[in-house]
């Protein structure tokens, strides 16, 4: 090789060298600091050559792991969080991935953390660390844990965190504590939730947060005992569960109400949620009894805790009207049959047609312990509701006894829509309401011309 060649394959290696490393220095400058320093500097060994302990988590727990990992990382006192840059590729990428290409090329440089608003209830939200590493130590060992929410619409239906660190056990230990801390500050402790699917993959998808309601004793028009009975069971047994654990009973208990439709058995489910604001209630109905035991193992990890299925004659129903086996209304027979005596965790059922429940349930007892009648109401009952519904209403005690007296075999949805459709017969008359508008919303509601109306509100009465 002569001279003039030697000096061009130098100057010719210089200049690759030069391009090289700008190429290297630009994202860095203009994305943030080289990621690799700094969980070196942290974790005092290089991360590219430790294992990556994952642990993948339902989506719907993810802002329970948030808490949780927030809590460890303020015990530590030093912490620090920090995020990864790289755009959406970064997403589809293992830690260890991540760790293996990160200063290459500028890829997957330190960078801001990525945060999420996740419902907390149903009026609060949390911005919960969406992808982030979060450098702490637990229990005297350095670790680094990357939290990610779960993706749907890329794929990705777990949340996950991905913990490494240089000392043996370590990974282990705070993944367990993680855990215990997620169920002891659940936010989901202590709420009214329902169910729902996933619209990228067969089983539960979202939780819902709901307001609880605010029913007094008094807005509640049953039999003598009834309530005090429904009462008793949900709640007696969790405010007395060690005497009856001391004395080797079961606390798992099943309650059905059962009647015609109209009759108050949603209404009392609603005055249980605001009797007892501690218990954690899960809310099913349609097609959302599908999720009957996630709820299952939702209200034993949240205990003391109720499960709601309503109008579960329609899930009974597809086994009697059709052939072979019925799957939905087995794993509801089967979650009442497994969930365990020492759970504090009541299932609540409510039906309009016994008949067709009844031989289900019948077939193993055990699975419903109190079955309570909620019936239509009687004279004193009509009359008791017609002043609950009335309430500040400038009608005579007279009009609504007469009204109550005309309405046998009517629900109390009936005599909640009478009092309304009075109101507005006397507003669109343009006067305040009156004992006449009472009669003519009666005369209306007991003619003929509604008799369907009658039917949707319940009831048997015949016009």
């Amino acid at each position: 090789m002569d001279e003039r060649t030697s000096q061009f394959l130098t100057s010719f290696k210089t200049f690759l060298d030069e391009v090289v490393s700008q190429h290297h220095a630009r994202p860095d400058d203009a994305d943030g600091p080289a990621l690799l320093p700094i969980l070196r500097e942290h974790l005092g060994a290089d991360p590219r050559r430790l294992p990556v302990v994952a642990e993948e988590l339902p989506a719907h727990l993810f802002v329970d792991l948030d808490v949780a990992l927030d809590e460890v990382q303020r015990r530590c006192g030093t912490h620090r969080t920090v995020g990864v840059g790289g755009g959406e590729q970064r997403r589809h990428q293992s830690l260890s991935e991540i760790l293996h290409h990160a200063g290459r090329f500028g890829q997957f440089p330190a960078a801001a953390v990525d945060y999420v608003s996740i419902a907390t209830g149903p009026d609060t939200t949390r911005e919960a660390v969406s992808f982030g590493l979060r450098l702490f130590t637990h229990d005297g060992a350095p670790v680094v844990v990357l939290q990610r929410a779960a993706d749907v619409h890329r794929g990705q239906l777990a949340a996950k965190m991905e913990v490494i660190t240089p000392d043996e056990g370590a990974a282990a230990g705070l993944i367990a504590a993680v855990r215990e801390l997620m169920l002891l500050r659940s936010v989901l402790r202590g709420q009214v939730l329902s169910l729902g699917g996933s619209a990228y993959e067969r089983g539960l998808g979202e939780i819902t947060f709901h307001r609880r309601p605010a029913v007094a004793e008094s807005d509640i028009i049953l039999p003598a005992g009834v309530l005090e009975r429904v009462h008793r069971h949900v709640a007696g047994i969790a405010a007395h569960r060690d005497r009856l654990r001391a004395a080797g009973q079961h606390l798992k208990r099943g309650l059905l109400l059962y009647g015609p439709p109209g009759t108050g058995k949603t209404h009392t489910v609603r005055y249980l949620l605001s009797a007892l604001p501690d218990l954690t209630v899960v809310l099913l109905a349609g097609p959302a009894i599908a999720f009957v035991a996630d709820a299952a193992r939702l209200a034993r990890a949240l205990q003391p805790a109720m499960v709601v299925l309503e109008d579960c004659d329609l899930v009974a129903d597809s086994r009697v009207r059709h052939q072979g086996p019925q799957p939905l209304l087995f794993t509801v027979l089967e979650t009442l049959d497994g969930l365990g005596d020492d759970a504090d965790v009541a299932f609540l059922l409510t039906t309009n047609r016994v008949d067709v429940l009844e031989p289900a349930l019948a077939q193993r007892p055990g699975r419903v312990d109190l079955a309570v009648e909620i019936p239509l109401p009687d004279e004193p009952a009509r009359r008791r509701l017609m002043r609950l519904y009335a309430r500040d209403l400038p009608f005579t005690a007279a009009a609504l006894d007469r009204a109550a007296e005309r309405t046998a075999g009517v629900t109390a949805s009936f005599t909640k829509e009478l009092l309304r459709r009075a109101v507005l017969i006397a507003a669109e008359a343009g006067h305040a309401p009156a004992d006449a508008d009472l009669d003519t919303a009666l005369e209306e509601m007991l003619s003929q011309a509604e008799t369907i109306t009658r039917s949707l509100l319940g009831g048997n009465m015949t016009g």
